[in-house]
């Protein structure tokens, strides 16, 4: 994956020519200008001075925003989205002109300006419609807008000016102006509920310029829905609450481009605050911290890093866990961080801080060494899990080798002495009246027991039957089998995973055996109880004390045997004061 954002040369080959840009400027005064003069001297408009204002403050704010943009972020199509509806507005104020021609040109025009402003409401932040229903929702608008009011003009509609009129028709012209309106209204507030779906989904990931003009875009299409939809339903056009309503909507929809504007003031202020982000950084923060900081930095509370670990050859998150980076497509994006040609972190930021690669490019910059620093961390850290999940492997690939070494002992050579002994028993009542040989029978039959009992214990060591009844059932077994008095005392009211029992099991035996063998000790206890989430086994005794559990392969086995259930063992000895043996299970159920 390239890193996001563009190179200097590259973005400046995108940049409009200066000369179009002045004269863009320039027609959207002379527009707005028009639109005053036009209004002013209409003689079917009422208040033509408002009227011209606010025609005059929605073309200026347009234009002069969407050239802002246009320049700014050149690959972005919503500035030259945002031109287009200001001239648009400006196309729909000559329905004040008092000439036909300009008059003509307005009427076709006085819905179309509103549908584009939708257009650039659902095409915000990137200049594109991204999803179907955006794209349904705009189609149907400039359709009805447009179209349908050519048909109106061709209908005989909208008065003796209309140089388009091919019927005399009027009423047929009003009714379908009506439907017009209607559907508009239906298409405004279908933009306004997949702005709402999109803000429901995406308010943690919106930055704060972003979320204004979201929020402005919302209030000035909710007031247009609400002039169309009044006005489908009848002659509203003088009442009072309806007019200042209209004006509202009008200054609502010249505020967006204000709002966009500072927005981009405030990216600009953003890149002033990477020389924050070097201070900050020289304090060599935490990851927390270095998050924290180039969010700031991005003015992107939602900025998640991702670590790159070429030895795993995947993206971790600072736990260590493997992450999925965005793939670019949705509110998304990813801008790669690279030291000397290799990838060392990703930032996971909103889309729409692809606009400002400068901002990005520096970000990154300065964040590298200290990104660097983490994803060493990191690294270790995915390294020790790999660790532990490998030690766990390795323990229970012990424990099925010692199940199946002791079900071939049970249904093999165990099977087979015992069939042996029954077999020398007929023997010896066959042979009473030779006393040698049945002597001789008799000490066979003894070793022969011995060595059933032998291998009983040692299947038994190997994995223990018994704990297919439960781990209170071993521990009692193992107490019973035990040289020294041993009691067990047992609060654990549900049986416990396979491998804690195992474990435990194991933690038990070792540490009697030990008992029998070094402690000199009158008694022995077995404790085994349920701590939180965790279950505990301790195994006491009163005997000389003094244990070592770094000397011998017996109680460093078992640590890592517990350790590899991420639990604890802990031997606790004091010369002449007994022993205590510990073990700490983590256990889920």
């Amino acid at each position: 994956m390239a890193s996001v954002g563009l190179t200097h040369d590259a973005r400046a080959a995108d940049i409009p020519a200066r000369p179009l840009l002045w004269l863009i400027g320039t027609a959207g005064v002379v527009a707005a200008v028009l639109a005053v003069v036009l209004s002013l001297a209409s003689d079917h408009q009422d208040d033509p001075a408002i009227q011209g204002a606010l025609m005059a403050w929605i073309v200026l704010s347009y234009v002069l925003a969407g050239l802002l943009a246009w320049w700014r972020r050149p690959r972005n199509h919503l500035g030259p989205l945002m031109i287009l509806v200001g001239f648009g507005v400006f196309g729909s104020s000559l329905t004040a002109a008092n000439a036909a021609l300009p008059y003509t040109i307005g009427v076709a025009f006085d819905l179309a300006a509103a549908v584009m402003f939708l257009h650039v409401c659902l095409a915000f932040p990137n200049g594109r419609l991204e999803g179907r229903a955006e794209r349904v929702l705009v189609a149907v608008g400039y359709a009805t807008a447009f179209f349908a009011q050519l048909v109106g003009l061709a209908l005989g509609g909208f008065g003796p000016d209309n140089l388009l009129a091919i019927g005399n028709d009027p009423e047929t012209a009003y009714d379908l102006l009506r439907v017009q309106l209607a559907v508009l209204t239906a298409v405004m507030l279908g933009g306004i509920g997949v702005m709402f779906v999109r803000r429901r989904h995406a308010d943690s990931h919106m930055r704060r310029s972003v979320a204004w003009l979201a929020d402005s875009f919302a209030v000035a299409l909710l007031m247009l829905a609400f002039l169309y939809g009044a006005a489908a339903l009848g002659e509203v056009t003088g009442q009072t609450l309806f007019e200042t309503i209209r004006r509202a909507a009008l200054f609502a929809v010249g505020l967006a481009p204000i709002v966009f504007v500072v927005g981009l003031l405030d990216a600009r202020l953003a890149r002033s605050a990477v020389g924050d982000l070097f201070i900050e950084l020289r304090g060599d923060p935490t990851p927390a911290g270095l998050r924290a900081a180039l969010a700031r930095a991005l003015r992107d509370p939602s900025l998640t890093l991702a670590y790159w670990l070429p030895e795993f050859d995947s993206w971790a998150d600072v736990d260590g866990r493997p992450v999925e980076l965005p793939d670019g497509t949705g509110s998304r994006a990813v801008t790669l961080v690279e030291r000397d040609g290799a990838p060392v972190a990703a930032l996971v930021h909103d889309a729409s801080l692809d606009d400002d690669p400068g901002l990005l490019d520096a970000v990154s910059a300065a964040a590298a060494i200290a990104l660097e620093n983490v994803r060493l961390n990191v690294e270790l850290r995915a390294r020790l899990d790999e660790l532990r999940g490998s030690r766990a492997r390795i323990v229970e690939a012990g424990d099925s080798e010692r199940r199946r070494l002791e079900r071939n002992l049970h249904d093999g050579a165990q099977q087979r002495l015992v069939s042996v002994a029954l077999q020398l028993r007929l023997l010896q009542n066959r042979i009473g009246d030779d006393p040698a040989a049945a002597a001789m029978a008799s000490a066979v039959g003894d070793q022969l027991s011995e060595s059933l009992d032998e291998l009983r214990e040692l299947a038994r060591g190997l994995h223990p039957a018994v704990l297919e009844h439960g781990l209170r059932a071993a521990l009692d077994a193992l107490a019973t089998r035990s040289q020294i008095p041993t009691t067990v005392e047992y609060d654990v009211d549900v049986r416990l995973p396979e491998p804690v029992e195992l474990a435990a099991y194991f933690v038990a035996a070792e540490a009697l055996t030990n008992v029998a063998k070094y402690a000199q000790a009158d008694t022995a206890t077995v404790r085994a109880w349920r701590d939180g989430s965790a279950a505990v086994i301790e195994i006491a005794d009163d005997g000389v004390g003094g244990a070592d559990d770094s000397h011998g392969s017996g109680l460093r086995g078992l640590a890592d045997r517990v350790e590899a259930l991420d639990g604890r063992l802990r031997v606790v000895s004091p010369a002449g004061a007994g022993t205590v043996v510990t073990a700490e299970l983590p256990c889920e159920s």
